[in-house]
């Protein structure tokens, strides 16, 4: 059953089932009244004949007068006086051909209602002027209920068949309004393919859940278009970060055999062999390494380290490699009990990952200034690199994690891009994040956040 359908037999059958209930509970409670009425109406009959028969000849006949023009007469309706003189109610029963159960149930205190098939009786006990006790009854045939039940009855399933037809127009009314958009995403959803990754499902004016599914749906479609555009870039930049080198290697290898050559030739030939075969290792390790860092680090090894020791550690490299650096580490917003200081990660991946935040800070700065500073959250170790370099253009931010992307204005530079993607994913790996801001000439700003109490 198709989702329309099943919305059309859900409100429907709701909706009917409503509709059954309320009718059944007025016609419960009419049903109910019309009895009562009915009970009702024999009552003032039974006591109106006990005063118009067995009260004064005055005040009978004043009764009677009344009785004959403001009560009506009701379908075979009945009076029976019967003087208490002795007999037993059995007897009078059987004497008056009436119910045993009735004439039983009358007493001093209250009238006494009675029904047997449509027949409906009203008893009271009454004393006279002369205090002889009597039973009166009145009974009748309940008309209004044969009558008016019948109608009721006739009125409320013609109105039920007409409900049904009117709440499955309704239904279908509804159900068309509700899979409308639903249609309009479907129709829209086919119309989107790998090479179309740039169209968007139309947003809806209502905040409801169509609208929730739109903007889910195109959120998606923005991760899939970056994922894909992702893709294309590594393909391209690897094809040709990989390709260089070997064309290089295969270039100067057909040169040097296409004659015979001097020794010194030839380990000048070799020479620059090895040199571009190095460059193609390393850039095949650095891959090799970066996909690696992207598995969730189960197998790694944590432990305790002290993040203020660990830039201490990395200014030492710098050092090593690069004496003339101006890098400058800012402690001043170190909290008073060292423990705030401590995580639980790999020391060397960590190490890694502030070396190529600071080497890049290094390169890209022309050796200006570059500044680390470390400070604490509540939950949280964070560690901001700052340089004066050249910047990222602001078109090109979106692709700095792609593995081999470079920046355009990068091409006097040396590098391979694969710095900045393996130290966001060694970063993920300890469950932190990695935030970049750059402008064009004025520098670059990354900043680290570490759960300071990381479990695997």
């Amino acid at each position: 059953m198709k989702t329309r359908q099943r919305i059309i037999a859900l409100i429907s059958s709701v909706i009917f089932i409503i509709i059954v209930a309320f009718v059944s509970v007025i016609y419960v409670f009419i049903s109910r009244y019309s009895f009562t009425d009915f009970y009702k109406r024999l009552e003032i009959r039974s006591y109106s004949t006990a005063r118009s028969e067995l009260d004064s000849e005055y005040t009978g006949d004043l009764i009677r007068e009344f009785k004959g023009e403001y009560l009506e007469q009701l379908v075979n309706e009945k009076q029976y006086i019967i003087e208490l003189d002795g007999d037993t109610r059995q007897q009078l029963a059987r004497q008056y051909n009436l119910p045993v159960q009735l004439l039983a149930g009358i007493t001093k205190d209250a009238s006494f209602m009675y029904q047997e098939d449509n027949t409906f009786y009203c008893g009271i006990y009454f004393l006279n002027a002369n205090k002889k006790p009597y039973l009166v009854i009145t009974s009748a045939h309940n008309y209004y209920y044969e009558h008016h039940m019948n109608y009721l009855r006739s009125i409320i399933f013609i109105s039920i068949f007409v409900s049904l037809g009117v709440i499955l127009l309704l239904s279908y009314w509804v159900s068309k309004r509700i899979i409308q958009p639903v249609k309009r995403i479907t129709e829209q959803v086919t119309n989107i393919g790998t090479d179309k990754l740039y169209l968007r499902l139309d947003q809806f004016n209502n905040e409801d859940e169509m609208n929730d599914l739109a903007n889910a749906f195109n959120n998606m479609l923005d991760r899939l278009e970056t994922s894909f555009e992702t893709q294309s870039n590594f393909i391209s930049n690897a094809s040709h970060e990989l390709n260089t080198p070997l064309t290089s290697i295969i270039g100067e290898a057909d040169v040097a055999l296409t004659r015979e050559r001097s020794t010194e030739e030839y380990i000048e030939s070799l020479k620059k062999i090895l040199n571009e075969a190095e460059k193609l290792n390393k850039k095949t390790k650095a891959l090799l390494f970066l996909a690696q860092t992207a598995f969730n680090g189960k197998e790694l090894k944590f432990s305790q380290i002290r993040i203020d020791q660990l830039i201490m550690d990395v200014k030492e490299t710098m050092n090593r490699i690069h004496p003339d650096n101006k890098v400058v580490i800012d402690f001043s917003l170190l909290p008073e009990s060292p423990m705030q200081l401590k995580i639980d990660g790999n020391e060397q991946l960590l190490h890694l990952a502030l070396s190529n935040l600071v080497l890049n800070a290094y390169k890209y700065s022309n050796n200006q200034i570059v500044t680390v500073s470390l400070a604490t959250s509540a939950t949280k170790v964070i560690v901001i690199v700052k340089d004066l370099g050249i910047g990222i253009p602001k078109n090109e931010i979106q692709y700095i994690y792609d593995p081999f992307f470079r920046a355009s204005n990068t091409s006097s530079f040396e590098g391979y891009g694969i710095g900045l993607p393996l130290t966001r994913n060694i970063v993920k790996i300890h469950q932190g994040e990695l935030k970049l801001t750059s402008e064009i000439n004025q520098g670059t700003i990354c900043e680290i956040r570490i759960p300071k109490k990381f479990k695997d």
